[in-house]
């Protein structure tokens, strides 16, 4: 049986095989109908388009990469901390699905030397048509160095830095961590510990500035015993609070930088025979599947990452993403945050 080619979708849907071509690669030249309608013919003739064919019509594939950490550990990974990957792969890969785009996933960054390599390799092989960077991989200058040299579209997710070049798209997580913890102040805490995130993201980094803005707006010092430092993990979550609560005054909330340590923290209060929130209020950052598994289920910052993420494959598909650090002005976009309050804080209990 022969198979499908552009040729017979082209007749299917009654259009040119240019037209064809600009439909499934997403080209805005074309009608949301007349792109639906080819769609709809390739669908039902089962055609794929080759990838290598597409890629010898110009200088980028049709990949759109994700470059993450490769230093992430196993234990990290199984502590639930692959959480915002998963969700990050959901939302672009959905994006490059609906173009005929493929989604790979590259771990990079065993420090500046290498991470260089690993990069101008990875260019080389794939010839993305973009690159999704995500935290902390946003923020390596060596990575961003290889990208502008090699004028490789890319957006920065949840990076810290303003100036790193390419197109950055965050959440304004100093403003996010800021209002949780108002909002726990506003309940009659006032001996609030923090759990902060992994070290090398900028955004552990701004959720503390936002905790201590808030604590300092109401004339309070945390004791260093209530600022503990995580990995972002289960595991880590459950050891800082355990640290807090053996204190003779323990905190009477505790409000992570993501919700597995959150949920740490829960299990570590459980243990103690502390309940939530009768006994200790508890509040993370995410509203991933730890926040709804968690009994009682965590009051947490809401991130929309699957969007941010669809967003980015989209902007650097339709080619509205800046090559290289071109122009003085820098491309930021910020996605809203939402506070999620569900059954696991509460009023302070004298």
């Amino acid at each position: 049986m022969a198979s499908v080619t552009i040729y017979d979708v082209a007749a299917q849907a009654g259009v040119s095989i240019k037209t064809v071509s600009r439909a499934m690669n997403g080209e805005r030249n074309v009608s949301a109908a007349t792109q639906e309608r080819v769609r709809a013919a390739a669908q039902a003739l089962g055609y794929s388009p080759s990838l290598s064919a597409r890629s010898l019509a110009g200088a980028r594939s049709f990949v759109i990469a994700v470059f993450t950490d490769a230093r992430l550990t196993a234990d990290h990974w199984r502590d639930g901390g692959g959480e915002d990957l998963a969700r990050l792969q959901l939302g672009a890969g959905d994006q490059c699905r609906r173009t005929g785009h493929h989604l790979l996933v590259e771990p990079v960054g065993h420090g500046p030397v290498q991470a260089r390599a690993e990069v101008k390799a990875l260019l080389g092989a794939l010839k993305p048509a973009g690159v999704i960077l995500a935290a902390p991989v946003s923020d390596d200058p060596a990575v961003l160095d290889v990208l502008d040299k090699s004028e490789t579209p890319y957006v920065r997710l949840a990076a810290g830095a303003p100036d790193g070049g390419g197109l950055r798209m965050a959440t304004r997580d100093r403003e996010a961590a800021r209002a949780m913890t108002e909002r726990l102040l506003a309940l009659g805490h006032r001996r609030i510990g923090f759990v902060v995130g992994e070290p090398r993201l900028g955004a552990s980094r701004a959720r503390l500035e936002g905790f201590l803005e808030a604590m300092a707006a109401q004339d309070l010092t945390p004791p260093d015993a209530f600022i503990q430092h995580g990995d972002g993990g289960f595991r880590s979550g459950a050891e800082a609070a355990k640290l807090m609560l053996a204190e003779i005054e323990r905190p009477t909330a505790i409000f992570a930088s993501s919700d597995e340590m959150a949920a740490g923290c829960m299990a570590a209060a459980a243990d103690r025979g502390f309940a939530a929130p009768s006994d200790i209020s508890i509040a993370g950052f995410g509203d991933g599947a730890a926040a709804r598994v968690c009994r009682p289920q965590l009051t947490t910052v809401r991130l929309p990452l699957a969007a941010m993420a669809a967003e980015a494959a989209r902007r650097l598909i339709g080619g509205e993403v800046v090559a290289g650090r071109g122009g003085e002005v820098p491309q930021d976009l910020f996605a809203a945050f939402e506070l999620v309050e569900r059954a696991s804080i509460g009023p302070r209990r004298r």
